[in-house]
């Protein structure tokens, strides 16, 4: 089995790194996983289970068959990718995953300068936030060469994800799903903030809107709540967001471009971007891509602020 490597250790990439590295420490016959990031030790926790640090992404390619990358933008990816096509190193049979939220037209340009270099590129963007990867329940959407998927589902499926949505070899239309899907991400967070402002606002309480907005809705709506409730949308300045306000404006803005070459509109998702915006100018980055809440509670005459979050 060739050794596997990985490069991004943000909240969600931290979390679905640790997955695999347990699932590989399980697999006697498998090496540890190959780790790198900017900031090294972001990787600590990966260390302590077995996992293995290496500083050079190009080393890190150079001695793995299966690369997986989980960054924050397409700007990342890219300058990632061309480090390595640059170079005079052998990717040939190489298979490169990542698992950002990216723009189609990025998959399709990476994957035609892997191909010049007999690599395969898949896409394999995912759904669900730092939770749910924390429990390995997230939902991939994977798209390329059969023959490369084939080879990495068995070190997503019941390690990192609960089900893995497969978009056939056109690696762009898992790009071209995540972003769609992140179309009813958004519009939800906006909906579940709306309902509880106005649950507190009429004296119905936020713990019975929160309990039916579980039992009605499903738990992912049901886990939005509770990034509200627990004052995750806006937590302490010296710990990291579940996911960033700023990473969820980028997707929704991939999400617009799209939707104006296609002449479509979407309105719900630029109500909920606005108060993202809205809240990122108030209460800066470290925020929640939940954190329109704080913006719909201003907007209702209470503070940016509930109880749990920090206060300022």
């Amino acid at each position: 089995m060739t050794r596997i490597g990985w490069y991004g250790l943000g909240s969600m990439g931290l979390a679905m790194a640790t997955n695999l590295q347990k699932h590989l420490a399980k697999k006697s016959i498998l090496s540890s996983l190959l780790y790198s990031n900017r900031t090294m030790t972001r990787g600590d926790p990966l260390r302590a289970l077995g996992g293995t640090p290496e500083t050079s992404f190009s080393k890190l390619v150079s001695e793995c068959g299966i690369i997986f990358t989980m960054v924050s933008n397409d700007t990342v990816l890219q300058d990632l990718i061309t480090s390595v096509t640059d170079s005079n190193q052998s990717l040939k049979d190489k298979i490169f995953v990542d698992c950002s939220t990216v723009h189609p037209e990025t998959v399709g340009l990476t994957a035609a300068k892997l191909k010049e270099k007999q690599a395969d590129f898949l896409a394999a963007p995912v759904f669900g936030g730092n939770p749910i990867a924390v429990d390995g329940k997230l939902v991939f959407a994977i798209g390329g060469p059969k023959r490369a998927s084939d080879i990495v589902k068995p070190l997503i499926q019941d390690v990192m994800g609960r089900k893995v949505i497969d978009c056939g070899e056109d690696a762009k239309k898992s790009a071209l799903l995540k972003i769609a899907g992140n179309i009813i991400t958004v519009n939800l967070m906006e909906a579940v903030g709306e309902a509880q402002v106005f649950a507190e606002k009429t004296c119905l309480g936020t713990g019975a809107m929160e309990e039916l907005i579980g039992e009605a809705f499903g738990p992912v709506a049901g886990g939005y709540s509770k990034r509200l409730t627990t004052g995750a949308y806006a937590p302490p300045l010296d710990s990291r967001p579940g996911f960033g306000v700023s990473l969820a404006i980028k997707d929704a803005n991939h999400a617009f471009a799209m939707a104006k070459e296609s002449n479509a509109e979407l309105p719900g998702l630029k109500v909920a971007t606005d108060n993202m915006v809205a809240a990122r100018k108030y209460a800066g980055e470290c925020l929640d891509s939940s954190s329109m809440y704080g913006v719909l509670r201003q907007k209702a005459g209470l503070e940016f602020w509930n109880e749990k979050s920090r206060q300022g």
